[in-house]
């Protein structure tokens, strides 16, 4: 499985709402096995703030890159690129849940 997590900041505090809208676009795109868009709860002064948070789950690469060849994806891109201040993106593979001690 492929962990797909985007942070987003946004430049004008006025926009957060055109903001997450955007990033719900993503929603209606089939190839995530589970997507959720989230406001960041928590502030920390020795890091950037980040507003927005964007995780996806996928079941290889190959679905992490279909997601992100339709066209849905790039109208997000279209709403959300000139409001947001930075992107931060990463991607990993997991196994799935961990096991607790």
């Amino acid at each position: 499985m492929i962990r797909h997590i985007v942070f987003f900041s946004v430049r004008d505090p006025a926009d957060r709402d055109r903001v997450e809208q955007g990033l719900k676009l993503l929603a209606a795109i089939p190839q995530a096995r589970n997507f959720e868009v989230g406001r960041n709860l928590a502030r920390d002064a020795i890091s950037e703030p980040v507003d927005f948070i964007v995780y996806c789950e996928f079941d290889d690469e190959a679905a992490l890159a279909a997601y992100k060849a339709d066209p849905l994806y790039q109208r997000s891109i279209d709403v959300v690129r000139p409001l947001r201040e930075l992107r931060i993106a990463a991607d990993f593979v997991s196994a799935g849940p961990a096991a607790r001690d």
